[in-house]
């Protein structure tokens, strides 16, 4: 890595300059500073201080309190917002989560001391320069997560930080220091003290992230044993199948790789087999099946997502996708028709991607095959699309009340007789004008 360099904003330099020019200390710190250092753009810009929050206030003419009680101030220049802290020491921590009181302090030692890991713990401001007590840049060159100080002690204050840690070596490309996974092996149980939302955050960034293959090395420390246990069932179920080389658990690891960093395929990719160590069963010959499995991954998933509250919509769309990995059609017009009603044009792309990224996660058994299969699907999903060809009701040519008009009674009769005719038109796409339904309609009466 070359000699750092940092740009601060013009803004964020206003910030400092003002808290300087007042007689306090002030810098950029944390994650912009180490986003700096690798010549990524930071997404904010956070400062801290020796300011008290009310000296910090009485300096900006407009500022509002985000989390006032833990130091925190937004100053307000224009339409963007700079979050303020004041210097602090955390006290006791009880719950893995929250420390019971915070003292704030005078001295950027202190406040720095109580961050998770080095290469957060910089501060910077160009009249100073680097402040790096604790040797993150040096771990930033190397390529570590390293603890500040005690490894122990960092994780039991807040116990996030197990997984923030394995997070961020899969998003920086990094190992993880070898104390430091100790003291996340040891501490792991303790990721039972914290919220849902929070791990779900920290697990949606893993998976999205360039190495989502790390999710192998939080079920070796024990990590995903505390929120996602049946991602450990994975790791422990074989398949004696000529089709597949791992277990469910790498088979699984290998097909989120395969997709693109899509929160909705990495999440179907992460649940798509959960259903397989339930339903496995081994035949005289010593050959494993897993049949009808994808019914159990779709409860499994719906449950997994619920737990990690989820969002309904991001839920929908994974079990659907996650229900149907495993449908499977020769290479026909009507059989892609079909399949794109049964699945549903909405999500059919994304059902192909998950079809693909699943067969090249499998053995080399029958793979060419299986991805001219797929190859040929594509082509003709494009060609039904470019030929509007009827795959559900809204594309219908006659709806319910034209039949009402052509004679039927109103009910549940109706209904029927479209999806009738939609497979009708399924099978046959000239057949998809009004004039023909309504001829067939009246045929079949």
């Amino acid at each position: 890595m070359k000699a750092y360099d940092i740009r601060l904003p013009e803004k964020v330099n206003t910030v400092i300059h003002v808290l300087q020019n007042a007689g306090f200390e002030a810098f950029a710190v944390g994650g912009c500073v180490r986003d700096s250092i690798l010549g990524k753009e930071p997404e904010d810009w956070d400062v801290t201080t020796s300011a008290m929050p009310e000296e910090t206030k009485a300096l900006f003419e407009k500022t509002f309190d985000t989390g006032i009680e833990h130091g925190t101030v937004t100053v307000l220049l224009g339409r963007e917002g700079f979050e303020v802290t004041t210097y602090r020491i955390d006290g006791k921590y009880e719950d893995s989560r929250h420390p019971k009181e915070v003292t704030f302090t005078r001295s950027l030692r202190e406040d720095l001391w109580r961050r998770d890991f080095t290469i957060n713990a910089m501060a910077y401001n160009e009249k100073d320069g680097l402040i790096d007590i604790f040797g993150g840049l040096e771990d930033l060159r190397e390529g570590k997560i390293r603890c500040v100080g005690d490894a122990e002690a960092r994780f039991s204050e807040d116990a996030l930080r197990i997984l923030r840690g394995v997070r961020f070596a899969a998003q920086l490309g990094f190992s993880i220091d070898g104390e430091t996974k100790a003291g996340m092996r040891k501490l792991a149980p303790t990721l039972k003290h914290i919220s849902a939302e929070r791990i779900q955050t920290e697990l949606i960034k893993l998976l999205v992230s360039g190495r989502p293959g790390l999710l192998r090395e939080a079920y070796e420390l024990g990590i995903t044993a505390q929120f996602l246990p049946e991602f450990d069932r994975l790791m422990e179920t074989e398949q004696e199948t000529p089709h597949h080389m791992y277990n469910v658990g790498e088979h699984t690891i290998h097909a989120i790789e395969n997709v693109r960093p899509d929160k909705i395929l990495r999440l179907t990719m992460l649940l798509h087999d959960m259903g397989k160590p339930a339903y496995k069963t081994v035949d005289e010959n010593g050959q494993a099946h897993f049949k009808k499995h994808a019914l159990e991954s779709e409860n499994i998933a719906k449950q997994v997502l619920r737990r990690l509250k989820f969002d309904n919509g991001t839920l929908h769309q994974v079990t659907r996708l996650v229900r149907y990995h495993d449908y499977r059609m020769p290479a026909e017009a009507k059989e892609v028709r079909r399949a794109m009603n049964r699945i549903g044009e909405d999500i059919f792309l994304r059902y192909m991607e998950v079809r693909r990224a699943d067969v090249l996660a499998q053995s080399m058994y029958l793979r060419e095959e299986k991805i001219r299969n797929l190859d040929a699907i594509e082509v003709l999903h494009r060609e039904i699309r470019e030929k509007r060809q009827c795959v559900s009701l809204k594309e219908l040519a006659v709806t319910g009340r034209d039949l009402i008009g052509a004679g039927m009674e109103p009910g549940k009769e109706i209904g029927e007789k479209l999806e009738q005719l939609l497979d009708l038109v399924i099978g046959e796409p000239e057949l998809n004008t009004k004039e023909e339904l309504l001829k067939l309609l009246w045929k079949e009466k």
